[in-house]
């Protein structure tokens, strides 16, 4: 366990030096939420009553998916494990007591959690000065505040056990580009990033929810402004943990059978 901690520390010390490309998430990440907002605002002025949504909540649920864009987008994928399976430096990795995929993992978490420490501090300041109903609203409570923070680093679990699915199954195939374009867009439509899931029909929604995509951002970006009753919530938590230990185990499996099979060219 030292071991993969030390990967952690150093991979999320190196994270928080790259300052200036925060700042520039930052001020990209604020605007966009910006954009978000004004164009559900336009829906809403027609008839606010026809959404599943008060304004309030659907700004709450894009200003914290704003903040922390870092634990939830599959697109922010580690370039670098990619071309080490590519171009055969996977075997220095495997030369190493340790185990790949729990060395990855931690490293993950660590890229991830590091980008959001710096930027998620100033994007929520700032939110929380808009007026209402365009700005951040405080937590309906303090228990969903703390059912916000649990919840949301089970979704960063799923989510970077998610990624590392993609990068294991790159062992199998000649070029990670597919596979990256095909995982993001299901992430991206299928977890709520671009529409929250509410906003869809309700038999669509429903069978939404089941899905491993809905356990990353979802849950917790919806408790925080209680959009979700207590039996919802249950289910929902329950359905995070599930969807955390299947795909860890599956990744898992086909990591084992990828370091059997793995056939490095060259010399």
């Amino acid at each position: 366990m030292k071991k993969y901690l030390s990967f952690f520390r150093l991979r999320f010390s190196m994270g928080l030096q790259y300052r200036v490309a925060a700042l520039a998430g930052i001020v990209t990440q604020f605007f966009w939420g910006v954009m978000e907002i004004m164009i559900f605002r336009a829906f809403y002025r027609t008839d606010a009553s026809a959404f599943p949504m008060t304004l309030s909540a659907t700004s709450s649920y894009i200003w914290l998916q704003q903040s922390f864009l870092a634990f939830f987008t599959a697109w922010m994928m580690e370039n670098e494990i990619f071309d080490s399976i590519v171009n055969g430096n996977i075997a220095y990795e495997l030369c190493r007591p340790v185990s790949i995929y729990n060395m990855w993992y931690a490293r993950s978490i660590a890229n991830r959690l590091s980008r959001a420490v710096l930027r998620c501090f100033p994007i929520l300041i700032v939110a929380s000065f808009i007026p209402y109903p365009y700005g951040i609203a405080a937590p309906a409570s303090a228990g969903h505040f703390l059912l916000f923070v649990i919840t949301l680093f089970l979704g960063l679990a799923v989510m970077v056990s998610f990624c590392m699915l993609v990068y294991v199954l790159t062992f199998f195939t000649i070029s990670p580009q597919g596979l990256r374009i095909l995982f993001v867009s299901c992430v991206e439509f299928f977890s709520g990033a671009l529409i929250p899931l509410p906003f869809f029909p309700e038999k669509v929604r429903q069978v939404m929810e089941l899905l491993p995509f809905a356990s990353m951002q979802n849950v917790a970006l919806r408790i925080y402004s209680a959009d979700m009753n207590r039996a919802e919530i249950e289910r929902a938590v329950i359905l995070q943990v599930f969807w955390l230990i299947v795909i860890t185990l599956i990744g898992k499996l086909l990591c084992k059978i990828a370091e059997r099979r793995v056939t490095v060219q060259g010399g």
